[in-house]
């Protein structure tokens, strides 16, 4: 597993908001959804991106735009469309003024827009809540990118756009899934994508020791590596690798698995049932007060604080539900902020 391939196996998609938006001019968007990620991919007509900061782009058809948040931005038929549609948080949707639009303008399943024979289509997916673990890719990420239908071939896209409109059993699970992979296809187009400044994680992938030594801590967390035992098993000395890692990625083999380690962690501390003691054992630590103190000493709380937040800003414990405490098998509230 690399840090790719972690958002399908820790961060991914869970009931992920997807939207077919069938759409004919005059037709302007104001987007204040504060979601993290989120994917416009153009199947028909064309559409224009404009951030807040600055950058703008016009997509046709094929065009993949990810865009990251939480900044608010503006999706349109042309750049000086005044907005006739705000998206609030929670995918509300309103006019300017407030008055809400979700079934004025519903078409079917997952299809929403102002004309059922649109000039522009286009596949909506957003990611609505933040995975610790895909914090280093999104964080390398540009405000807004954008892949061209000439960059990737990618069969995700007519996929999708079939799926998204049917309404069967566990289609929401399928969804999630196929988003996922749009998302890996695009991004792994854009760091290939000659001028980019790939993250050195990601450039480190191509050279035969680094990239060796970077499926072992991202494959394995758990196990007490060292930079002897890293090096001895990529078959170079401790100084080579030291020397050639901190050259490609940008800091020592230990820190950046500590990093991992670390980032890990707080995904995992995220689910209710966890135990800073089970936590401890997946990602390489003793036990649990081995785990706090470097989980303080880096980010500067406790596992049990950053649960504490991360289940708030998601929503869970707010009614007074239970969670497992950190030490063991008793329950702890949301508002037990005790040190470990």
């Amino acid at each position: 597993m690399d840090a790719l391939a972690s958002l399908l196996n820790g961060p991914r998609a869970q009931g992920a908001f997807l939207l077919r938006s069938m759409l004919s001019a005059p037709w302007s968007m104001r987007i204040h959804d504060e979601a993290p990620l989120t994917v416009v991919a153009v199947v028909r007509g064309h559409a224009w991106i404009a951030l807040d900061r600055g950058e703008s782009e016009r997509l046709t058809a094929g065009d993949v735009a990810i865009v990251r948040g939480p900044d608010h931005y503006r999706v349109s038929d042309e750049p000086d469309t005044q907005p006739q549609i705000i998206i609030h948080p929670g995918q509300r949707c309103t006019t300017p003024e407030g008055r809400d639009l979700a079934k004025e303008m519903a078409l079917g399943v997952r299809t929403w827009g102002n004309s059922a024979e649109a000039e522009t289509i286009m596949l909506t997916g957003t990611y609505q809540l933040a995975g610790e673990v895909s914090r280093s890719l999104l964080e390398a990420l540009p405000n807004l990118a954008v892949i061209r239908a000439n960059e990737v071939d990618c069969p995700v896209i007519p996929l999708l756009a079939t799926e998204i409109v049917k309404d069967e059993a566990g289609q929401e699970a399928v969804l999630d899934r196929l988003l996922d992979l749009l998302l890996i296809a695009m991004l792994r187009s854009w760091f290939a994508r000659s001028g980019t400044d790939a993250p050195g994680w990601y450039r480190g992938y191509r050279d035969p020791v680094i990239g060796h030594v970077l499926c072992l801590i991202y494959n394995n967390p758990e196990q007490p590596w060292t930079v002897a035992s890293l090096a001895a098993s990529a078959g170079v000395s401790r100084a080579a690798l030291a020397r050639r890692f901190s050259e490609l990625i940008g800091e020592p083999p230990m820190a950046f698995l500590t990093a991992w380690r670390l980032s890990l962690a707080a995904d995992l501390l995220c689910q209710p049932e966890a135990t800073v003691g089970a936590v401890a054992e997946k990602v390489g630590y003793g036990d649990a007060f081995a785990l706090s103190t470097a989980f303080k000493r880096v980010r500067g709380m406790s596992p049990r604080e950053h649960r504490t937040r991360a289940l708030r800003r998601e929503g869970v414990g707010i009614d007074g539900s239970r969670h497992q405490r950190a030490e063991g098998n008793e329950p702890i509230t949301p508002d037990d902020h005790r040190i470990m």
